[in-house]
């Protein structure tokens, strides 16, 4: 199971609809032309744009959307750039059910 199978078990396991897309670029088509209460960033996407790329064209189609950035390895200057843009917390793989949930609950209630 890949990780965004995994992820997309967890998300409906906890309550959630989920969409998931293979690509940075397919995630900014999907979100011109369909709501996402919240979206789910993996930084290391092959191919294409990786997760600081893709939310740096989030904003030119809802500038309030929140995320949440997940990825394999420890945080690095490009994780901390797209949270200085807004992104929401940073969560580690291999994640838990809680820790995803509790990321995205945090990140949803955010002002």
């Amino acid at each position: 199971m890949g990780h965004g199978e995994l992820a997309t078990t967890l998300l409906t396991q906890l309550g959630y609809s989920v969409n998931a897309v293979s690509s940075g670029e397919y995630a900014v088509e999907y979100r011109k032309s369909n709501k996402a209460d919240i979206l789910v960033l993996d930084m290391i996407i092959e191919p294409g744009i990786d997760g600081l790329d893709t939310y740096k064209l989030v904003p030119e189609i809802n500038p309030l959307q929140k995320a949440i950035i997940v990825s394999g390895f420890s945080q690095t200057d490009r994780t901390r750039e797209a949270q200085k843009l807004g992104a929401g917390p940073y969560v580690k793989k291999p994640y838990m059910m809680e820790t995803i949930g509790e990321a995205i609950r945090d990140e949803l209630g955010r002002k």
